[in-house]
């Protein structure tokens, strides 16, 4: 004779087990689709600075005690006045959303991509948000003076020898998605400075190499 209190028993257990079954999988799956669509409206906010084109025109841009440092599409302007050194790189954002940078530094020689970045710890922060829109042209600008004098001592060889790199930092508008992108900036024949970015890091995600 069947045991029907047992037989019950199972049914009923068997019954729990498989809507615990289908609520997990019901879960696993909502949690896949909301981090697809989180990664998706992250891409659509994710800046990507690289250099401008020498067909974009020129941008003056000023230093609170130098007016109007004049840079050329594609190119940096570096000077030296009255021995401090002031630095612009034109810069273009490709990436779908608003870069925001934040801050950064130069180096005295050429870096390749094959080097790590330098420690955020050492970049300098700037003391206003530059915004670059998506698809639009903008700049980047350090100054090094007396406050700076190490560093500016250390840079002069590789202004005079043509040869500097730079390590940008820079995010979305949310203060979010860092990366930190590596320029190559050489003196050409006719006294020009070219730029080109060298290698792009994501600090606050995975990087994709």
């Amino acid at each position: 004779m069947a045991d029907w209190v047992t037989i019950s028993a199972l049914a009923t257990a068997g019954g729990t087990f498989a809507l615990a079954a289908t609520t997990y999988a019901s879960v696993r799956s909502a949690n896949k689709a909301a981090r697809t669509a989180e990664r998706s409206l992250l891409a659509e906010l994710r800046p990507l600075i690289v250099e401008s084109s020498e067909q974009d025109p020129a941008q003056h841009v000023n230093f609170v005690d130098v007016p109007a440092i004049t840079v050329p599409g594609g190119g940096a302007a570096v000077e030296v006045r009255e021995g401090f050194l002031y630095i612009v790189l034109s810069l273009r954002n490709v990436g779908p959303g608003i870069g925001v940078l934040h801050g950064g530094r130069m180096f005295p020689e050429l870096r390749s991509g094959l080097e790590e970045h330098g420690d955020l710890e050492t970049f300098r922060m700037l003391t206003r948000d530059i915004y670059i829109p998506s698809g639009n042209l903008g700049f980047w600008q350090i100054a090094y003076r007396d406050a700076q004098r190490e560093e500016l001592d250390a840079l002069l060889p590789g202004v005079s020898g043509g040869e500097l790199a730079a390590e940008i930092l820079y995010g979305d508008f949310e203060g979010g998605q860092r990366v930190v992108s590596r320029f190559r900036l050489l003196r050409v024949e006719d006294d020009r400075w070219t730029v080109s970015a060298v290698r792009h890091w994501q600090v606050d995600r995975d990087a994709p190499r």
